[in-house]
């Protein structure tokens, strides 16, 4: 895709490196990116028997071979203790900039990689639990719907909201919204347009937040950035 396409952004990311499902190091990690670029390694495969030294190792050749600005561990098995220990090996052994998962921070000094700012929770409060820590902040699209009933509210998310849909503006929450009721319930289907988005991100930057990392196929199609 990198080299067939002429509309990637200025900054891109490497995120198809995961543990060798044959080995104790890495696998697919890229042979080429652009200077400043930033290299992602997930957990898509379990952490089991990996050798940290090893994926410290190749992770640092990488980077200085290509030299990439910083190291993203989104790692997502919560319960994984090997995960999380090599998570904090990760974190003090690699020399460049490196962020983890929300979930692995709370012992870190490093940056944290903070989870998708739903549209119904105020940015501050999302970040609040994180306040004088560096933030990077996954930029997700996913729109909201909150259902009111004599029960109380439910949450669900809207995958693939319209961007460009009508509704009314709410500056607080840097986003769109409109309403429905009938005598039952009353349902609010919250999304972010591209404007949302930009506000959203100067908020961020205000609160601590040096980094937004987002699918770009996905932000590239729904917003047109």
């Amino acid at each position: 895709e990198m080299q067939n396409s002429s509309q990637l952004p200025p900054k891109i990311a490497w995120m198809a490196c995961h543990f060798s499902p044959y080995g104790t190091g890495l696998s697919n990690l890229p042979r080429e990116l652009p200077p400043g670029s930033l290299l992602i390694l997930d957990d898509v495969t379990p952490p089991h028997g990996h050798d940290p030294v090893l994926i410290a190792e190749q992770l640092t050749q990488c980077t200085e071979l290509l030299q990439c600005r910083g190291i993203l561990l989104d790692f997502q098995r919560r319960n994984c203790p090997e995960t999380a220990a090599l998570a904090k090996h990760l974190t003090q052994a690699l020399p460049c900039p490196t962020a983890v998962s929300d979930c692995f921070a709370d012992d870190q000094s490093c940056s944290v990689f903070l989870s998708p700012l739903p549209p119904s929770v105020p940015l501050e409060a999302h970040l609040a639990p994180w306040k004088g820590r560096d933030i990077w902040l996954e930029l997700g699209l996913e729109g909201e719907i909150l259902t009111l009933t004599e029960q109380g509210c439910t949450a669900t998310s809207l995958p693939y909201p319209d961007p460009d849909a009508d509704g009314f503006s709410d500056e607080n929450l840097h986003c769109h919204y409109t309403m429905e009721a009938n005598e039952k319930a009353a349902r609010f289907t919250l999304w972010r347009t591209s404007e949302d988005i930009k506000q959203l991100l100067e908020e961020a930057e205000t609160l601590g937040v040096t980094a937004a990392v987002g699918l770009f196929q996905e932000l590239h199609r729904f917003t047109g950035q």
